[in-house]
């Protein structure tokens, strides 16, 4: 803890709640840092020259002439290329047992880019699965956030994503990961060889929660200075964005707030686009893009976490366990990428929107024949090949294990075609039926 000369010590509080301690000082500013006692804490609320502190650790412990100074500033960062391969806490310190990072300090919670400065999304992130790279094109400066119930693979698809991303950096926030989780993303990107292009700021499950609330501003602090200082094109992954929302919850609901639906605060719309409007492509070539994780419970997406998510965000990813096949796929109904249509067909290959459209038409009918059979109707011979190809579709594209290029997925997609369909079913162009029909 830096102290600073003649820093005035305030050693009377008026209120002490499990997460906050309220003073009266003068010449505060939001989000700034303080020490109550020896423990971390931030600024949340100022009336008048009352001032709310919350304390990371909790409050326990704290009596009420505990000793407080305020730090003049909010956390801070270094930023400098030594970030890249490490793992650091909440607060930026190591935990990978490196040395001290040297930088540039710079204050964490910035506002996000002028939109002047912005540029439409048009570059391609290739991620190598085939639900997101052929249903659901990813796009540099794009903001999208995968659906998942608590007990999917999420945190393994992060890191596939993460692995196989085109991208110059990764930033991993993750906040409420188990000590298990934190193991895997380790040794994944060691054994990889992909730790030098990667960045992590992780808060365990050992950790208190309310530090989660720092790990997003953490993690795009070090994502603006690889963007926009070296022009580089970062994609950040944040999981899971619903722990981080429960944290929020925590300190408004023990400052007293009144809360909004599902026990939210009020606040969480605006909170969230704060993260998610980091996502920037800039002219220069830099960008931001984030990729996040929401947990459902449930299953339940009108839940005020993924409600207003998806009101911020550029469309979702949606895992399920298919039954079919026993394994998670990215559902075709349930994703979607709002800005795909600006590289589909542009940078990839002209068949793309005539292949990926064709294939969810003919994965929706096995749907409907599925339903007939439920019901106890008699299939055709075309609802049998339907139910075939749907079978082939969810193992071979759209299952979260496939790791292929975009062009190996749309031939895939023209094979399954040949095997289960005449030409005139699949109801493509012709010319695009005479270049690419795998007879």
């Amino acid at each position: 803890m830096e102290s600073q000369a003649f820093q005035k010590v305030y050693t009377k509080l008026t209120n002490i709640t499990k997460a906050t301690v309220t003073l009266k000082a003068d010449g505060v500013g939001y989000d700034e840092i303080a020490s109550v006692n020896g423990k971390l804490a931030q600024v949340v609320k100022i009336t008048g020259d009352e001032i709310t502190l919350q304390i990371f650790e909790g409050t326990e412990g704290i009596p009420t002439n505990a000793e407080v100074s305020f730090l003049g500033r909010p956390p801070q960062l270094k930023v400098s290329d030594e970030l890249a391969g490490r793992f650091f806490n909440a607060f930026g310190d190591p935990i990978d047992g490196g040395p001290e990072v040297q930088g540039e300090v710079r204050d964490i919670g910035s506002p996000s880019v002028n939109p002047v400065r912005r540029e439409q999304p048009s570059n391609l992130i290739a991620t190598g699965i085939a639900g997101i790279d052929l249903n659901n094109t990813l796009v540099s400066g794009q903001k999208i956030p995968f659906f998942a119930d608590p007990d999917q693979p999420y945190n393994q698809v992060m890191a596939m994503v993460a692995l196989r991303a085109k991208a110059d950096k990764i930033i991993l926030g993750g906040m409420g990961l188990t000590n298990d989780d934190y193991l895997y993303f380790k040794n994944v990107f060691d054994n990889a060889g992909a730790l030098d292009r990667i960045v992590s700021f992780v808060n365990t499950t050992e950790n208190p929660p309310v530090e989660r609330l720092l790990v997003p501003d953490m993690a795009l602090t070090a994502a603006e200075y690889f963007a926009v200082d070296k022009n580089e094109s970062v994609l950040v992954l944040l999981t899971d964005m619903t722990l981080f929302a429960d944290a929020l919850s925590i300190v408004s609901n023990r400052m007293d707030q009144i809360p909004s639906k599902d026990s939210m605060p009020g606040s969480l719309y605006s909170d969230l686009a704060r993260i998610y409007e980091k996502a920037v492509q800039f002219p220069e070539g830099g960008s931001i893009t984030i990729v996040a994780v929401t947990t459902l419970s449930g299953g339940d997406i009108t839940h005020a976490i993924p409600d207003n998510t998806g009101y911020i965000t550029e469309g979702q990813l949606f895992l399920r366990r298919d039954s079919e096949i026993g394994k998670v796929i990215v559902d075709p109904f349930r994703s979607l990428s709002r800005l795909k249509q600006l590289v589909i067909g542009k940078q990839t290959r002209d068949d793309h929107p005539q292949v990926m459209n064709s294939a969810i038409r003919l994965y929706a009918d096995a749907a409907n024949a599925r339903t007939k059979l439920e019901n106890g109707f008699d299939l055709t011979d075309y609802d049998e090949r339907t139910l075939d190809f749907a079978k082939e579709y969810s193992n071979r594209l759209l299952a979260i294990d496939v790791n292929v290029g975009t062009d190996k997925m749309l031939d895939i997609g023209w094979e399954l075609f040949a095997k289960h369909f005449k030409k005139a079913e699949v109801a493509i162009k012709e010319n695009l039926v005479e270049k690419y029909w795998k007879d």
